[in-house]
């Protein structure tokens, strides 16, 4: 399966709570993914909370963006990448 780099973009900042309404926000975005065959593998934050990179598996960008409008999560760029592992060569 595919994966992908998606920027997000959050002029107000992302806040999800550290506690059970944090942990059922996440759970219900992961159970909206599997709609369409969509995994969320991570995420990283900018300290500023205003950017987020995420690394998904899906079958497509499309089915990225259509994970995404059910989430109400917004979509700046979507990239197919490939993993580079230092370790690979080791």
């Amino acid at each position: 399966m595919p994966r992908y780099l998606i920027l997000r973009s959050f002029p107000e900042g992302l806040n999800i709570p550290t506690n059970t309404i944090g942990m059922n926000e996440c759970l219900r975005i992961v159970d909206n993914n599997s709609i369409d065959d969509v995994t969320w593998i991570h995420s990283y934050v900018s300290t500023d909370k205003k950017q987020s990179f995420c690394i998904y598996d899906a079958p497509s960008p499309e089915a990225v963006r259509r994970a995404a409008t059910r989430n109400n999560l917004p979509v700046k760029t979507i990239i197919e990448i490939s993993i580079l592992d230092p370790y690979f060569y080791l």
